[in-house]
């Protein structure tokens, strides 16, 4: 017995019986041979580790554009709370951690730069329309290694495409990882936007605090035990803090995403993507052959698309002044 078919024992031994195995897998596209260390959803997750489109994250816009600060959110640091949050869920219910780390870590890897103004843009110019979470499924099966993809197994694919709306995960994990993003990403967002002057932590919602907590921890930790308390068999949620929860993620829509001071730069962003998009479309021979390749078997839009939304925040802008912004001339 290697060490893979260990672990695999293990989890039959220890999981919750409506976890999911790895030895259970639905597989990947292409068959593989199994590695003798690794079971499959943890060689997933070191696989969108070490890919292109994560290392990207680090640049791309979670909430609050080209922040001044170390401190802000960026979509790197969104995806690991996101796993953070969903793995301690996974650990204590006994359900499969590889599987939702794995689904955490690659569920945003589709993103836009300008987050999800860049989003907005982009779907206004794409003829197809733009979904980040259809975009990232896009990169794991056909934009990482040259167009080969990562070849991730069906479970952690599933997880990517369903971690937004729409149909839930067909596992367990995925729906996990799905609750994890909206716990994450109100929470951690209040905090930037207390940091950013734009929200006043005495103003939120009295009847929403009261349920969930005054503080980042103490909303985040009362979610995660009502989901405790609430799944068996499958992923739920308390009534009390669902309701709290979904009331506090409106005052968010309604006082910070749509304010003023924090999202002036976004009416900038469709300007600065769709003259790109125009660029490109004109002048493809600009991009890497791998996207000119992509452009002959699929289509100017949907090379130039892809190209796009890779892009982080700073090389959409450097991008951008290259090509429209006039150069000093130095005359000798």
């Amino acid at each position: 017995m290697n060490v893979r078919e260990r672990t695999e024992e293990i989890e039959r031994l220890t999981l919750a019986p409506w976890a999911t195995f790895s030895d259970a897998s639905r597989g990947r596209q292409r068959q593989e041979e199994p590695d003798d260390i690794r079971p499959v959803f943890q060689r997933d997750r070191d696989r969108v580790i070490h890919c292109k489109a994560f290392r990207r994250l680090k640049q791309k816009t979670q909430v609050f554009l080209s922040p001044e600060g170390d401190l802000y959110r960026t979509r790197l640091t969104h995806t690991l709370e996101v796993t953070q949050v969903a793995r301690t869920i996974a650990r204590a219910l006994r359900l499969n951690e590889d599987l939702t780390e794995a689904i955490g870590l690659a569920h945003d890897l589709g993103h836009t730069p300008f987050g999800h103004a860049g989003e907005a843009a982009l779907n206004k110019l794409c003829p197809d329309g733009f979904k980040h979470y259809m975009q990232s499924l896009r990169v794991v099966d056909k934009l990482e290694k040259e167009g080969r993809g990562l070849n991730l197994t069906w479970e952690v694919r599933n997880g990517i495409v369903t971690h937004t709306k729409g149909t839930w995960a067909a596992t367990p994990e995925g729906r996990i990882v799905r609750m994890a993003d909206q716990i994450a990403f109100v929470n951690h967002d209040i905090e930037d936007a207390v940091r950013a002057g734009v929200l006043d932590p005495d103003i939120l919602p009295k009847e929403c605090t009261a349920v969930l907590g005054n503080t980042k921890s103490e909303r985040i930790t009362t979610m995660i035990r009502s989901i405790l308390a609430h799944s068996d068999g499958d992923v739920g949620v308390g009534a009390e803090e669902h309701e709290a929860f979904l009331a506090l993620k409106d005052f968010m829509y309604a006082n910070v995403y749509v304010d003023r001071t924090a999202k002036r730069e976004e009416q900038k962003v469709e300007k600065v993507l769709t003259e790109l998009y125009e660029y490109y479309l004109n002048h493809i021979d600009q991009m890497s052959n791998f996207y000119l390749q992509l452009a002959y078997q699929e289509g100017r839009e949907r090379a130039v698309t892809d190209y796009i939304s890779g892009m982080s925040d700073e090389f959409a802008i450097r991008t951008f002044e290259d090509v429209f912004v006039p150069r000093k001339w130095h005359v000798l």
